[in-house]
């Protein structure tokens, strides 16, 4: 047994660059990885579960209270993977990280002597009996996966109905049942897949030619509200259809004008010789521009006309069966015998024959139930849709709902609806309890790529999922996949995903889940070993909205018994919200909107249960990755309310690189795992003199133990909280001489203006901040801003570039799933389809760091960044062309600098000019020497229009101005005038090139004009 003082191994150290690199790699695994089970958002990855829980369990060898039997079994143990250890514990120490790192890798996590070993090592540590790991915000369930991996007993709840449906399958079904699970769905998926074809088969009919169709391609539509035309906008973001090296495909748009009638868009398949031959696409930010006539639809017309169709979805016939609105087909992605590839052809009336016969089907199926009194579940879901928007970068299922998607049948046309409802009752009809939460699973699966939703991705030729990021956006143009046939979003490929995961996982055992509200938890107190856990990130991600979409198909198999659902309110059809922490005020708890208030409380009531149900020698993990500081802050409020103490932080790399948020901005890469013990009742009082003075040394120590592992910019930021956590939250309180308490907030602040201090003192010359007492004072305001910003863009995977371009992506956990951008878009409130450039920082960032460091942000705004909707964005360079040499622009002042130095004059760049009439006119005297160069005083800057100086900032983008124009003898001739000013420019002009992320343009016009400084 580990006593109780006895430091754990997550205490001490741990492997962070290693378990990083394995983390970040995870997400690109697919065969067999318990993600492609079912989607759910925000997995943590199992490497970092694994590694972290190892740690957790482990004593630390260098420990004087370590237990010996556990130091020989390591011993004994782990040179049968690695070499002997070295004599002391150090030695020791380091071999058992090394084993962590290792054992980090997906491709051992199933190796028998990995397995072996680490469970070996467990019972060493925990030898009266299986350490208990409680995991209350279980989701994904890759915490509680990995604690059955390592042998020990595991408890896992969430308040989600489908995320315990995912749980119970993954931690009780798989390990109960083995293979055996997985040659039963076999052979039942292989029986539903044959009946449903059947019963569907005019619905999904072959070419006259013998070729199969595998996908339809659709777009909405609206019309044209010309007075002159009226003509029929499909609406299309892109044309491509396949769009890869060796083959290229898209559709060409031709117009037709019937003599009585209105205009008509008419659609060609060919083969374009360059990506200039493919016309674009007729939406962008919700504006439609028409073809026929030009004009364009703005977003307020395209959303009424959106509305009145129901979200659009769906075809309009009429009385004839001939189509006269609504949805149009695009084209047909087919498969042709014995030919390789993919090959595409126009809609056919056969095509929209069976989707008439779809709606006339679905249209009959409804109306027995609504004649049978609407007993039980209507076929097709009907639950409304929850149009609330918890906060702006979580935007849920509302964008659907402003385009009139209502209801959850909305999302669909009538073919998908036809065919999830079918599959529904074949499931539904299944009795064997051992597979039936199974072959559940199967139909979200499936839900999640027969939607409205779901888009064409033209590079792979393949569906993508309807779930490209953390919510559910607004697609113009969709793709409908055949279940039948043979490609992504298949019904026998989304049951392969299934057993294969079944296959790879079978041989563990079976843990325990419940469905629990974590701010009121079942279990009895000191009952757990391990609290480890990934809680809700503030209003990151609206999970209940979110699943809602899939909880409204789980349901329908259970032929209308509620098998899942909200046990806290017998009335709800949906998920349980209320009870949910998340901070979304479209939602109430207990009458009150759910405010940031509510979030705090609510985290602290869990974290308060934590506490309780964990033994008196326990210890616990809390993994945070949000980037928004007011959601670090109500965490760590809710942490310390909650009683607990941190003893260390790991931030380990978790996502791609390559996701959708992570280009252009500062999204985070690594998740903090805050390591922590239970606060003693008795601890003492701190003293808020003393804690400051830890501070520094403590965050200082901190950052190049991180940068030595590979971690940047706003990751080191937020993983820097957690070593400054540890000095505040061993007391029960911190107070000041003068006995006032201090707030966590106040703490905070101090925190920012520490790491700020610290960064500047890196990035602009630790002497010269010394010198200067502080690097607070070490430059001007706008220059302090900009390194801070460019340093807090730094990317902790070093392949990660960021360019000069302009923003809950979900996981990429199921087959067919790319790095490119998903064919989605909001209205005109979402986020852009284009590239405004200049990096980008969430604006709370930004302030928090810039007001303890004396950086006045609004004297910079339109000069240096610019504030728009919460974000702030550096501008760039050539954006300040105008502002830094007026209208005449850099080539006039050019011109002047190279004729002064052609004459000897030695002069000074002036910024700023003012303009029109106000502006001097430039006069020269007897000698030719201009009048208003400023060749006095070398030392002294010059000065701005009124009474403000320009900046050493402002004369270094002048010179890369200069650069960029080619005016190479005025770059030299303003260089040297700098030079002898002082060594300001051109420290500060090294610092920023190594700031600027490698291949922007401004990092290239800053190397450029170094190497044109003169030697001396």
């Amino acid at each position: 047994m580990i006593p109780k003082e006895c430091k754990r191994l997550a205490e001490v150290d741990f492997p962070i660059a290693v378990v990083s690199k394995h983390s970040a790699r995870e997400k690109s695994i697919r065969h067999g990885h318990p993600s492609t089970l079912h989607l759910w958002w925000a997995r943590r990855p199992l490497a970092s579960s694994r590694a972290v829980l190892l740690a957790l369990l482990w004593p630390d060898p260098g420990d004087p209270l370590c237990p010996k039997e556990f130091k020989g079994k390591a011993r004994e143990l782990l040179p049968q993977l690695q070499g002997e250890p070295g004599p002391t514990d150090e030695d020791l120490r380091k071999a058992l990280l090394k084993f962590i790192g290792d054992f980090a890798n997906w491709d051992l996590a199933a190796n028998r002597n990995y397995l072996e070993v680490s469970r070996a090592l467990v019972k060493a540590a925990h030898p009266d009996e299986s350490p208990l790991i409680v995991d209350p915000f279980a989701g994904g369930g890759s915490i509680p996966l990995e604690a059955l991996r390592l042998g020990c007993e595991t408890f896992a709840s969430d308040l989600n109905p489908v995320a315990c449906l995912i749980l119970k399958v993954m931690l009780e079904d798989i390990p109960r049942h083995g293979p055996k699970l997985a040659e039963e769905l076999n052979l039942v998926g292989a029986e539903i897949k044959a009946q449903a074809e059947k019963e569907l088969a005019d619905l999904y009919p072959k070419d006259p030619d013998g070729a199969t169709p595998i996908a339809y391609l659709w777009a909405r539509t609206v019309r044209c509200e010309s007075p002159n035309c009226g003509a029929e906008i499909p609406l299309a973001r892109a044309l491509w259809l396949c769009k890869k090296a060796n083959r290229r495909r898209a559709l060409r748009l031709r117009v037709e004008r019937p003599k009585g009638r209105p205009p008509r868009v008419e659609f060609e398949v060919f083969e374009p010789k360059t990506e200039k031959d493919v016309p674009g696409g007729t939406v962008t930010r919700a504006k439609a521009t028409c073809v026929c006539c030009g004009v364009v639809l703005p977003p307020e017309r395209v959303r009424a006309q959106l509305v009145a169709q129901r979200g659009g979805a769906d075809v309009v016939f009429d009385a004839k069966g001939r189509r006269t609105g609504g949805a149009r087909m695009l084209a047909v992605a087919t498969l042709k015998p014995g030919e390789q590839g993919r090959h595409y052809r126009l809609p056919s009336e056969q095509d929209y024959e069976a989707v008439r016969k779809a709606q006339e089907r679905i249209a009959t199926i409804i109306g027995e139930w609504e004649r049978d009194g609407k007993h039980g579940l209507c076929p097709v879901p009907d639950e409304p849709i929850n149009p609330i928007r918890p906060s702006p970068n979580a935007r849920g299922l509302s964008a659907v709902t402003r385009y009139g998607a209502t209801r959850f049948s909305d999302l669909y046309c009538a073919r998908q609806s036809m065919f999830l409802r079918t599959l529904a009752k074949l499931i539904g009809q299944q009795s064997k309890a051992e597979h039936s939460p199974a072959l559940a699973l199967l139909v979200g699966k499936q839900a999640d790529y027969a939607s409205a939703q779901v888009t064409w991705a033209a590079g792979g030729e393949f569906v993508r999922s309807g779930f490209p990021r953390q919510a559910l956006s607004m697609t113009w143009d969709f793709a409908e996949a055949v279940p039948f046939a043979e490609a992504a979003g298949s019904l026998l490929g989304s049951l392969e995903w299934i057993i294969r995961v079944i296959e790879a996982n079978g041989s563990l055992n079976a843990g325990q889940v419940q469905q629990a509200d974590a701010a009121a938890y079942p279990l009895p107190s000191e009952t757990a070993a391990v609290w480890f856990t990934d809680p809700p990130y503030y209003d990151a991600i609206p999970y209940a909205d979110l699943a809602d979409y899939f909880l409204v198909w789980l349901r329908r198999p259970a032929d209308g018994e509620r098998a899942i659902s909200d046990p806290f309110d017998q009335t709800n059809p949906l998920s349980p919200k209320d009870r949910e922490i998340v901070w979304n005020n479209g939602y109430r708890y207990e009458g009150t909107p759910k405010s940031a208030q509510f979030f705090e409380a609510a985290i602290g009531r869990a974290f308060a249960e934590g506490r309780r149900v964990l033994t008196d020698d326990g210890v616990a993990s809390i993994v945070f990755a949000h980037q928004s500081t007011e959601g670090w802050e109500a965490m760590i409020g809710g942490m310390i309310s909650g009683g607990w103490t941190v003893t260390a932080s790991w931030p380990i790399a978790t996502e791609r690189a390559a996701r959708t948020r992570a280009i252009d901005n500062a999204s985070l890469a690594t998740s903090v795992h805050l390591i922590c013990r239970p606060r003693s009742s008795d601890a003492a009082v701190g003293d808020w003199g003393d804690v400051l003075r830890e501070l520094p040394n403590r965050v200082g120590d901190w950052m190049e133990r991180l940068q030595g592992e590979g971690v940047r910019g706003a990751d080191l930021v937020f993983a820097c909280i957690g070593p400054a956590l540890e000095i505040f939250s061993r007391y029960a309180k911190v107070e000041t001489a003068d006995g006032r308490e201090v707030t966590l907030a106040e703490y905070l602040e101090k925190v920012w203006e520490v790491v700020g201090r610290s960064a500047l003192a890196q990035v602009l010359g630790t002497a010269e901040a010394k010198a200067r007492n502080g690097a607070a004072g070490a430059v001007e305001e706008d220059a302090r801003l900009t390194a801070l910003f460019l340093w807090t863009l730094q990317s902790t995977n070093p392949s990660t570039e960021l360019g000069a371009g302009g923003e809950v992506a979900a996981d990429a956990s199921d087959e067919g799933e790319e790095d490119e951008a998903a064919n989605e878009e909001e209205d005109e409130e979402g986020p852009s389809s284009g590239n405004t450039k200049g990096f980008k920082l969430v604006f709370d960032v930004v302030r928090r760091f810039a007001q303890p460091l004396g950086i006045e942000l609004p004297k910079w705004e339109g000069r240096v960044i610019e504030t728009k909707k919460g974000v702030v964005r550096l501008l760039p360079i050539a954006e300040r062309a105008k502002q830094l040499f007026g209208e005449d622009g850099a080539q006039a002042v050019a011109t002047r600098l190279e004729e002064d130095a052609a004459i000897g004059v030695r002069s000074q760049l002036t910024l700023f000019p003012q303009t029109e009439k106000e502006s001097p006119q430039r006069r020269r005297g007897r000698r030719g020497k201009p009048m208003d160069i400023q060749d006095k005083d070398p030392q002294r800057p010059p000065r701005l229009s009124g009474e403000t100086e320009s900046t050493t900032l402002d004369r270094v983008h002048a010179a890369m101005l200069l650069q960029a124009g080619g005016r190479t003898n005025a770059l030299r001739a303003l260089l040297s005038a700098e030079q002898e000013r002082g060594g300001d420019f051109l420290r500060l002009a090294n610092a920023l090139s190594a700031l600027y992320p490698k291949g922007s343009e401004e990092k290239r016009l800053l190397d450029a004009m170094l190497l044109a400084v003169p030697r001396r």
